[in-house]
């Protein structure tokens, strides 16, 4: 334990606290099981390790992660009933993923150990409730996203701006993009943005940002995949092909026969790796129901996780009307449900339809429905329902 101690204490020490995330004060830190689960490269690490440092006994809290090798040899339970024996009372758990027993040993420590705070990470691909040992009733659980265009400006710029409401753009968005453009001129961000801005880890990329992207995503593929789902070296090979195909022809209304016919799969396998995808948010899996996917209906429309990823794997042949739609879902998923519509874009809460286009698009297909809207790039104000794209970038 005296190792990481010490790697807990160093870690801990080299964590700059100048910029939080959107979640950071929306989580109830002092509940006793908490989880948080996010993409890889999203910054969860950062979050736990920020809460660490502000504790005011901070000598009473540890931060281990669970691909440590010590945890090879030793149970998570023993390691925790120790620390708790030693003074500790705050636990700070990072890959929880890659513990083979996770679930029942969380479990084991919330109902025998009931005076220690237990924080801890998974991949956005784990679905908690699901483990072996049912969490849900113990954990509260908070996701991570990426960076919105907001957090993007405040991270690599300085620039603290205000988060919106959706209602609040929708019925004044001429006098919030006026505040704004007061402080900042967006566009002179917004495609830094779009391009490599999504993810924390730009910081220390540089101009290597795009293939760290893709490096990331086949670690999410190679390790976290089969760590959590239990598939094969043949099921990694198929799944690579599959986002290889995708990223040449998203947006996409999937024909799942011939989309598994091009990457050699039966249709329930195709549809269980999309889903697993979309768990990880290497895709956005848009469908019609508001209450979540399910892997054994086919989706409506599929997206590359974010714009980033759109660019790392399409390259200077990225459309713009991808770019466009896949801003506006990565941006609502996080506060909204988003789902398919019979007409248009995106509907919104089961309310608000958009239609996502640029400075030109009319609302043609749209008209006379009540509660409809335009979301336009490439223009600074907009005009009645009709609103500017980037203003969406302000929601978290």
């Amino acid at each position: 334990m005296e190792r990481l101690i010490r790697i807990s204490n160093e870690t801990v020490r080299r964590t700059p606290m100048e910029f939080q995330r959107y979640i950071a004060n929306d989580i109830s830190w002092d509940d006793k099981l908490i989880g948080i689960s996010g993409a890889r490269g999203s910054g969860k690490t950062v979050l736990l390790l920020q809460h660490l440092k502000s504790l005011k006994a901070i000598d009473k809290g540890l931060y281990v992660s669970l691909d440590d090798v010590y945890f090879t040899e030793n149970k998570l339970i023993y390691f925790a009933e120790d620390f708790h024996r030693k003074g500790g009372t705050h636990l700070f758990l990072d890959e929880v993923h890659k513990y083979p027993n996770w679930s029942q040993e969380l479990k084991n420590i919330y109902d025998t150990i009931p005076d220690l705070n237990v924080v801890f990470t998974s991949s956005s691909a784990l679905e908690i409730h699901k483990g072996t040992h049912d969490l849900s009733r113990r954990a509260m659980v908070f996701h991570l996203a990426g960076l919105s265009f907001r957090e993007f400006l405040e991270l690599k710029y300085h620039l603290k701006l205000p988060t919106l409401l959706l209602t609040d753009i929708l019925n004044n968005h001429n006098e919030l993009s006026a505040k704004i453009m007061g402080q900042i001129k967006p566009f002179s961000y917004f495609d830094e943005y779009l391009r490599e801005g999504y993810y924390p880890f730009f910081k220390s990329t540089g101009t290597n940002y795009l293939k760290q992207l893709i490096n990331t995503v086949n670690l999410v593929v190679e390790t976290d995949l089969p760590a959590i789902h239990n598939i094969d070296f043949n099921a990694i090979l198929k799944i690579k092909k599959l986002i290889a195909v995708l990223s040449k022809i998203v947006p996409y209304k999937p024909n799942i026969e011939k989309l598994s016919a091009q990457t050699g799969t039966t249709r329930e396998t195709l549809l269980k790796y999309l889903y697993y995808l979309d768990k990880a948010q290497v895709i956005q899996w848009l469908g019609t129901d508001a209450t979540g996917i399910n892997y054994l209906n086919k989706p409506e429309k599929l997206y590359l996780g974010n714009t980033n990823m759109a660019y790392a794997f399409g390259g200077v042949l990225t459309e713009k009307g991808n770019i466009r739609e896949t801003f506006f879902l990565s941006q609502l998923t996080v506060m909204h449900s988003v789902t398919y519509p019979k007409v248009g874009d995106f509907l919104i809460d089961n309310k608000f339809l958009f239609e996502i286009g640029g400075k030109t698009k009319n609302r043609k297909q749209i008209a006379g429905i009540e509660n409809s809207f335009i979301a336009a790039d490439d223009i600074e104000y907009g005009y009645q329902n009709k609103i500017p794209l980037w203003l969406f970038g302000f929601l978290y």
